[in-house]
């Protein structure tokens, strides 16, 4: 495994929850940082922190120390404590409900097993620079989302 370590910062918007959806990403790596945002119509708050983390990971072009943090407990707490049992009893819930999400839990879990991850759980909005930054991404991806579905509407 590289000893290069990656920071990454992640975080979720909606408007509306389910509504407009926009996720986030701060990579940083020495001196180098990349930003990273999308959006989506008619969505969660749960699904847009995960898919912040999802596509962070997937912009790494090879394998790294990663450190993610997130002011998502539902994602840190759902990759150090709940994915093991979900996974041993076919993605249900302990009161044997599909997991929600399960989807993006699939594929999360694919892609931590390409890398070394930990988890930091940050408070949201408390003044982290990188949590501040990846939030003000996921805002912007609300509005590009939103755009992109103006523009689809007006043709």
């Amino acid at each position: 495994m590289s000893s290069k370590q990656v920071d990454i910062w992640t975080d979720g918007a909606c408007k509306g929850n389910p509504g407009w959806g926009g996720w986030g990403a701060l990579l940083r790596q020495g001196p180098h940082e990349k930003s990273l945002y999308g959006g989506e119509p008619n969505t969660t708050n749960n699904r847009m922190e995960l898919l912040a983390v999802i596509r962070s990971l997937e912009a790494l072009k090879r394998q790294c120390q990663v450190v993610i943090h997130t002011d998502s407990q539902y994602v840190q707490k759902g990759m150090t404590e709940w994915l093991p049992n979900w996974k041993r009893r076919n993605w249900r819930t302990a009161d044997k409900k599909p997991v929600k999400n399960a989807d993006l839990w699939q594929r999360l879990d694919e892609l931590v097993q390409q890398h070394d991850v930990s988890w930091r759980w940050v408070r949201g909005h408390a003044g982290d620079p990188g949590n501040e930054r990846a939030d003000q991404l996921a805002n912007l991806g609300v509005e590009q989302a939103r755009k992109a579905a103006a523009v689809a509407d007006s043709i």
